[in-house]
């Protein structure tokens, strides 16, 4: 049986300029945008899930880690996989990767995602559905890439941990598919360029996907 997402030409080019995201967006936003997320106090969960409960089970609304991360999630606009959120201390859930069955979020590094660099393994990362209910994660796999040539759609991308070197697409299978995870992608900045690499926080659930009340 053929996969429920066929890997096309189009849709290897969707899946590069997905993996690609920062550049284009970044390069459209206005300077005063280019301000990192700020240090404000982080609330408790239970006031968290309060201030963004709107009673749809099925919509991840909010990302929580204990004195770090109280984010709202976003969807992204139907048919544009592309899309990050250009607002300061928001995510975007990544469409493709809920076709194959996973979650993935993503921030600018110079906006929310500054955040996802200070994850570290064994941290515990709580979604929030809008009905309140919760599902936790914890961090078990950090990995960052150097991309090529990060103007070009067609980047590959530098494992900097072994220097092996893969295409978009062999990248987005590494840390899009597999069993039921969640993956956090942000850039790397470097030499002055916000677009230099990319970075993924791999969180495996703490139990099945239909846990809650983590609070």
């Amino acid at each position: 049986m053929a996969s429920r997402i066929q890997f096309t030409h189009p849709k290897n080019q969707i899946v590069s300029t997905a993996l690609l995201l920062v550049l284009a967006c970044a390069l459209a936003l206005p300077a005063k945008a280019f301000a990192m997320v700020s240090a404000s106090p982080v609330p408790s969960l239970p006031s968290f899930i309060e201030s963004i409960k709107d009673g749809d089970a099925n919509a991840l609304r909010g990302i929580y880690v204990e004195s770090l991360i109280a984010f709202p999630i976003i969807q992204q606009p139907y048919g544009n996989p592309g899309y990050v959120s250009p607002e300061n201390s928001v995510v975007t859930q990544f469409s493709i990767a809920t076709e194959v069955g996973n979650v993935g979020l993503l921030a600018h590094n110079h906006l929310a995602g500054a955040t996802f660099s200070q994850l570290k393994q064994g941290d515990t990362i709580i979604l929030v559905y809008g009905d309140g209910h919760t599902q936790g994660f914890v961090v078990d796999n950090i990995q960052q890439y150097k991309a090529t040539d990060p103007l070009s759609p067609y980047s590959h991308f530098i494992d900097l941990a072994n220097d092996n070197v893969l295409s978009a697409l062999d990248l987005f299978n590494k840390v899009y598919r597999g069993d039921y995870h969640l993956t956090l992608q942000t850039c790397i900045e470097n030499e002055g360029n916000l677009s230099w690499g990319r970075l993924f926080i791999i969180a495996r659930p703490i139990s099945n996907k239909n846990s809650n009340n983590l609070q």
